[in-house]
């Protein structure tokens, strides 16, 4: 059963703050399309005031109460933030569900992974202390050095809507790890897991100031935070055009930006695999999360060999797919996530006709949905649903094959070689990842290294894990989130070197005694 959507306000040095400007966003849920909530909208004001608290929380008692004090410390705030993750689990779910739209069980397993991130990095603060001081190998026995791992200082962090609280969590989690203290912008289109986050820091003590919550437009919060003067780094994740733009902004302060953006990666399937194994890891690289993934595999190569089985059995495991309500037991597609990107998805399926391929399913907004519980077809009216579209007869040359779509909408080509498929899976301006689906795993490891993308998958598509780097090349974005990369993108590295001997060190020449 649906959650009662919970009315906060901005997150600001600890405390529930209304916006300056007393401004909100309505809240739509994408499957009735209903208004059921509000959030706060932050502006300039606001963005101010929060650069603010998180300034003094940094330096607050010299930075012995965060940014100085130990890891270990931190981790104890950490872990007791994953604790009422844990706790909360089903709520947050939930209201993920309704906020963005994706299947329930997806939501709930995005919570045990957002809990997860939490201890993880929790892990590595402890890590963090002993490796403090870690002495250097210096050719000169005169000398002794050693390097301190300090916090980069002020972050922003603005993420996206289609993992609404994990990808917050990705940033949120090693940031504060570092001693960082930090300033969040969610989506506005789906922030409210992001507000009950704010909720959980509250109850658990996080000192004041050390997460602060922005709910808003990115054009008005979004944008005044990137370009502040005192915000010490950005980190991105979104959209190409979005991430210019941040980048544009921050190198006036000639400030560090991480940026993971858009995506149109690759799925290479040879003529020696499974097919029907292959073709369910095709479904779910693209479908999965209702095909609003920046890292889908969203153009299919398949070898010409094995294309005709391959694609009629794709069509029909497509077509078997569960579209309903979030809510519904069983979901494995919902809408996505506004009436914006509705109709964003529609146009490219449309383009890509007019253009002269061929939608062989999908596309279209489905007739009816099945209600397991009462055992009824009911008609669709409302709600931001597309049907799950495969389109072949792509050239390179289309917008379906060469722009990010952001839906549940995969195009297909085929190859007679492994030349040619790398050929065309490089031939994008993108580089986040990339799947390779063979039986020869000498092949598997040949095109790994040949696939230009930050992110392989080998007889797989879209496994992430705490633990592993993620991000990608090209216009995909620089920086690495995740793992032991994700903690380094929030430290500073400073150099110590000290001179030892009690001789002098004899360079210049003595005045002449008198």
């Amino acid at each position: 059963m649906a959650t009662k959507v919970p009315r906060r306000q901005l997150f600001i040095g600890g405390q529930w703050t209304v916006p300056v400007r007393r401004k909100t966003l309505p809240v739509v849920n994408p499957a009735t399309e209903e208004i059921i909530g509000d959030i706060p909208a932050a502006t300039s004001e606001d963005v101010e005031l929060a650069v603010e608290a998180a300034r003094k929380a940094l330096t607050r008692n010299n930075g012995k109460d965060w940014s100085r004090a130990s890891g270990a410390v931190r981790a104890r705030y950490l872990r007791a933030i994953a604790a009422k993750v844990t706790e909360r689990k089903s709520e947050l779910a939930n209201l993920e569900a309704m906020d963005c739209g994706k299947p329930l069980d997806e939501a709930a397993w995005d919570m045990d992974d957002v809990a997860g991130c939490f201890e993880y990095y929790a892990d590595l603060a402890e890590g963090l202390d002993a490796k403090q001081k870690a002495p250097l190998s210096l050719p000169m026995d005169t000398f002794k050095g050693y390097v301190l791992k300090e916090p980069i200082g002020v972050v922003g962090l603005i993420t996206p809507w289609n993992y609404p609280l994990l990808m917050a969590v990705w940033k949120v989690a090693p940031s504060l790890a570092a001693g960082c203290t930090a300033i969040l912008k969610p989506s506005e289109l789906a922030s409210l897991t992001c507000l009950e986050l704010a909720d959980i820091c509250r109850e658990v003590g996080l000192p004041p100031g050390v997460l602060n919550i922005l709910t808003g437009l990115g054009t008005e919060a979004g944008a005044p935070l990137a370009s502040h003067p005192h915000v010490d780094k950005i980190v991105f994740t979104g959209s190409t055009a979005t991430g210019r733009n941040i980048m544009t902004s921050a190198a006036q302060l000639v400030k560090p930006v991480s940026l993971e953006l858009g995506g149109k990666s690759p799925i290479i399937v040879f003529d020696d695999v499974e097919i029907d194994k292959a073709v369910e890891w095709t479904m779910f690289g693209c479908f999965w999360t209702n095909g609003q993934i920046c890292s889908a595999t969203s153009r299919l190569l398949v070898h010409e060999r094995i294309a005709d089985e391959f694609l009629d059995k794709l069509v029909k495991w497509t077509k078997n797919i569960k579209i309903s309500d979030p809510f519904e037991e069983g979901c494995r597609l919902g809408p996505v996530v506004s009436k914006g990107q509705y109709e964003r998805v529609m146009k490219f399926v449309a383009n890509a006709r007019n253009e002269g391929a061929t939608v062989l399913c999908g596309g279209a907004r489905p007739e009816h949905l099945k209600n397991v519980l009462y055992f009824v077809w009911q008609h669709l009216k409302k709600g931001y649903f597309v049907e799950p579209a495969i389109i072949s007869n792509v050239t390179t040359s289309m917008d379906i094959w060469r722009e990010e779509v952001f839906g549940p909408v995969l195009c297909v080509k085929t190859f007679s070689t492994e030349d040619e498929a790398i050929h065309l899976a490089n031939d994008s301006q993108y580089g986040l990842a990339g799947a390779v689906l063979s039986n020869d795993l000498d092949r598997c490891d040949r095109v790994s290294k040949a696939l230009e993308a930050g992110i392989v998958w080998v007889n797989c598509s879209q496994p992430c894990f705490t633990q592993a780097p993620w991000g990608g090349t090209k216009r995909s974005g620089f920086g690495r989130e995740l793992g032991e990369w994700g903690l380094e993108n929030y430290l500073s590295v400073k150099q110590v070197t000290q001179y030892i001997s009690n001789e002098p060190w004899g360079w210049y020449k003595p005045p002449s005694k008198l």
